[in-house]
């Protein structure tokens, strides 16, 4: 594993979710609604989608790699991120958000 490609999916992971976070919060006004879509959403059409029914689930979420874990983190990160900047925008008054 290179450690270069992974820090740069990372990085694309938390800026690509943090972006769309923030544009469905300004649209919606919802503050949290992308991490919960991310986690309700996203998460089980990865790891149900991907699973071969074959084999335990455990078994399945341990044949990904480090690498998967990260960037899904990373865009769990971006996800909450944007609506904690959503939410301190608002309290400092700025009501376009």
């Amino acid at each position: 594993m290179q450690f270069i490609p992974v820090l740069v999916l990372m990085v694309l992971f938390f800026v690509m979710m943090f972006g769309i976070g923030f544009i469905l919060n300004m649209l919606m006004k919802t503050t949290w609604f992308p991490s919960y879509l991310f986690i309700i959403v996203i998460l089980p059409i990865v790891v149900y989608s991907l699973w071969d029914q074959t084999s335990s689930l455990m078994s399945h979420l341990g044949s990904f790699q480090i690498v998967d874990y990260m960037t899904g983190i990373a865009g769990l990160a971006g996800a909450v991120i944007s609506g904690w900047t959503i939410q301190k925008l608002r309290l400092g008054g700025y009501r376009m958000f």
